[in-house]
């Protein structure tokens, strides 16, 4: 079966009763694991970028913006532990070197998630290395030769992900016949999507081209403040349950006589004598 992430990212708003409420409606729909985002403010920006000013519910510049959509390591323990009494995998993209060691440090993730973004920083793949851990791989805005140089680097991809790091990504920019060309190219590792587009459509077609991973980004709102959130999926129940019927559909490839067909054959049809 497919393994189904959803991601609430920094959907939370900084609200721990927000996240969880996400989990419980991650795990009510089916879900396999759950995957947040964890940031060292002070690494990932330049104190210019967080001097800057920026309206949010959290203050008038950058940095209280950034700070109040941060979850601190004791919030990340009590949601691990939630996620775990839930049977749901526990996975955060770290966006640097400082929040990696905190995570392997305190926490216990299933994975760890490369963003695009880091894709192609050599030393913090190297990193990942050294957790002995598995590792997903979000190729959005990566070359080809890009992609080819990151499994190179790291020593344990379990999946990669088609993606396209748009949000939302246009529909003619989902390019999902990719899957297909990871897999001819990476026939020892799994490959699969992760989800910018903001209907169900891309997630469920996934499937046909052979995702045998899907993330998406859940939301109990699409409206509600942050930039992820318009990207982001709202019915999740109606995702699963079509990833799940699409997973039947798609079938095995080999043609055959359905037993629901033989009595419609034999009523229908008058001569067979072509074998």
């Amino acid at each position: 079966m497919t393994y189904i992430i959803s991601e609430i990212g920094i959907n939370h708003n900084g609200d721990m009763e927000l996240a969880k409420e996400l989990i419980i409606k991650s795990k009510n729909s089916g879900c396999d694991a759950i995957k947040f985002q964890k940031r060292d403010i002070d690494t990932v920006y330049s104190t210019e970028e967080l001097d800057t000013p920026r309206e949010s519910p959290f203050g008038t510049t950058t940095r209280e913006q950034k700070e109040g959509i941060e979850f601190s390591l004791e919030q990340y323990k009590e949601l691990e532990q939630f996620c775990k009494e839930l049977d749901l995998d526990f996975i955060v993209s770290c966006w640097d070197s400082v929040s990696l060691d905190l995570v392997e440090e305190h926490l216990d993730v299933k994975y760890h998630k490369v963003a695009s973004a880091l894709a192609t920083d050599k030393t913090f793949l190297q990193k990942l290395n050294d957790t002995k851990k598995p590792i997903i791989l979000s190729v959005g805005m990566c070359t080809q030769e890009e992609v080819d140089a990151a499994v190179e680097i790291l020593d344990n991809v379990e999946y990669i992900l088609a993606c396209t790091s748009t949000y939302p990504t246009k529909a003619d920019e989902l390019n999902l016949k990719y899957i297909h060309t990871l897999k001819e190219q990476y026939p020892n590792i799994k490959v699969g999507f992760s989800n910018h587009y903001n209907g169900l459509d891309a997630c469920v077609g996934s499937i046909a081209f052979g995702a045998e991973c899907v993330e998406f980004h859940i939301t109990k709102d699409r409206t509600m403040y942050g930039s992820d959130q318009p990207a982001s999926i709202q019915d999740s129940d109606d995702l699963v349950d079509s990833i799940r019927k699409m997973e039947l559909m798609v079938g095995d490839g080999i043609k055959k006589v359905y037993d629901s067909e033989v009595p419609i054959a034999a009523k229908l049809r008058k001569v067979n004598d072509i074998i």
